[in-house]
């Protein structure tokens, strides 16, 4: 028979770890393991780019699919995976994310072509839309009330610590052992992860999520409307019969999305959320800015290594800048937007991002970091930490506090798929052909051209958000995670179990 404050198992019952016992110290290290291999994931395969594209006889195209056939799965199934652990169990669904996520790693790891290697990214990405909520919902589940907001800390703090690792971290093995290390690094993190989540983690789920049907249909057709539209994107430079009929199937498919989730008792993504004006403002200011970020961090890897001649350890290191001022500021910025309100910080943010959009044109044969690369970085930094914190707040002050977590799932996966929207388009947009990153010169007119856009999409996200965005009412949802270091999305919150009911 379980102890008082036990649950099946020998487990402590839901909600009532304390950060100070050995369960509390496993449980944070388990998921800080796990939701490390996702981050360090999406910013460690940038800086590899080049050298994948070498060694496998890529073209720009393959590099474009390597970045987002991850990112079209986990902006598709992220809500869905959400949903999953909580009728199926926490644990258990992150457990498989992370296994999942490892195998999709070793495959990418050994792949012996690009073909191969995308379709791992795509896998590698259902492991991710599994275990990256799984993590935070475990912490929320399972801490006492008085001790989740440091627990919620310290996964945010040491999660972003290895998202700013990342980018060095992948340069080393790329100019060390080899890329093919990027993605079997996580095999080790998971073997790790594994046992000790099954054997000092306990489970939990939500009795009220045991009704009712997932909606597989609407997922599906989410993620299929993304692929469709982005390999038109990517392909569009050919102008063939096969790319336009895409581009229509695409179109259907997200039309079709939206058909599903109207009539659908239950809902992925119920659209009656975007009646809230404010919601739906922010969630544009999201587009914009996620947009020119994914676009951003796959070219400047790319121009620091093709055009700069910088080794992938250089180019890594080099934009380091702007996760460590997000990891020692965010919260800061989340306060001051407290006192006057998110309108200003939405504005200002931006437009510092467009503006070290515009420094970034003076990188080019020979930047010198200390005066060509750094100022932009950390004018960039600077805009991230302005807008990054404000925005999360805002999207959870604009629904009831019931429907907080959805709305941050919604909020995080439409960050991602504008970042994979942006990396599809932008070579094309800035006339990059197939094999741009294989000459300097023609790469470096293109990069010009390609910060100019995301230039002036920063600043259409800072008319948004100056046009529509007002001071949430007093007594609003908050985030828990304060301090935030992922610069490809904004931090997601727990979900609660009321919002479960898929």
């Amino acid at each position: 028979m379980a102890g008082r404050g036990e649950g099946a198992g020998g487990f402590p019952a839901p909600a009532s770890v304390r950060l100070a016992s050995p369960t509390g110290r496993w449980l944070v290290l388990t998921t800080v393991l796990g939701s490390s291999m996702a981050l360090l994931d999406s910013t460690v395969v940038n800086v590899a780019l080049p050298r994948i594209g070498r060694d496998l006889g890529a073209d720009l195209a393959a590099l474009q699919w390597t970045v987002n056939a991850y990112l079209v799965t986990l902006a598709g199934l992220i809500l869905l995976g959400g949903a999953l652990g909580d009728r199926y169990g926490r644990r258990k669904v992150f457990v498989v994310g992370v296994v999942w996520f490892a195998a999709a790693s070793l495959l990418c790891g050994l792949a012996p072509n690009a073909g191969v290697l995308i379709a791992a990214r795509a896998l590698q990405g259902v492991g991710g839309a599994l275990l990256t909520p799984g993590s935070l919902a475990l912490i929320q589940a399972s801490f006492h009330p008085d001790d989740r907001g440091r627990a919620v800390g310290l996964w945010s703090g040491f999660g972003g610590i290895g998202a700013a690792v990342g980018p060095f971290l992948g340069g080393w093995l790329v100019d060390g052992p080899g890329w093919r290390w990027v993605f079997l690094l996580n095999v080790p993190l998971a073997a790790v992860c594994v046992p000790v989540a099954l054997g000092h983690v306990p489970e939990s789920s939500d009795g009220r999520a045991d009704h009712g049907r997932f909606d597989a249909l609407g997922a599906g057709l989410g993620a299929l409307a993304l692929a469709l539209l982005t390999y038109a994107l990517i392909e569009a430079r050919e102008g063939s019969l096969v790319v336009a009929v895409t581009g229509v199937a695409g179109v259907a498919a997200a039309v079709a999305f939206v058909v599903v989730e109207r009539r659908r008792p239950d809902p992925m993504m119920p659209l009656d959320v975007f009646r809230s004006r404010q919601f739906t403002a922010v969630n544009l200011v999201t587009l914009c800015v996620y947009a020119a970020f994914g676009g951003f961090f796959f070219l400047a890897a790319l121009q620091l290594q093709v055009v700069a001649g910088w080794s992938a350890l250089g180019a890594g290191t080099a934009l380091l800048p702007t996760t460590v001022l997000m990891l020692l500021f965010s919260a800061r910025s989340g306060a001051l937007a407290d006192r006057i309100g998110p309108r200003i910080p939405l504005t200002v943010g931006p437009l510092l991002c467009a503006a070290a959009m515009l420094l970034m044109l003076r990188v080019g044969a020979d930047a010198d970091y200390l005066t060509d690369v750094l100022p932009a970085l950390l004018v960039m930094g600077t805009g991230m930490v302005t807008l990054v914190a404000p925005l999360t707040a805002t999207v959870l002050a604009s629904v009831d506090s019931a429907r907080a977590g959805l709305a941050s799932g919604i909020n995080n996966a439409a960050a991602r798929a504008a970042g994979l929207v942006a990396v599809a388009a932008l070579p094309l947009l800035a006339g990059m052909g197939p094999e741009a990153y294989r000459s300097a010169t023609e790469f470096d007119r293109a990069f010009d051209k390609a910060m100019v856009w995301c230039a002036g999409v920063l600043v259409l996200g800072a008319v948004v958000a100056v046009a529509t965005v007002r001071r949430p009412v007093p007594g609003c949802a908050r985030p828990e995670c304060r301090r935030h270091g992922s610069v490809l999305a904004p931090p997601l919150e727990g979900r609660k179990p009321s919002e479960s009911n898929r």
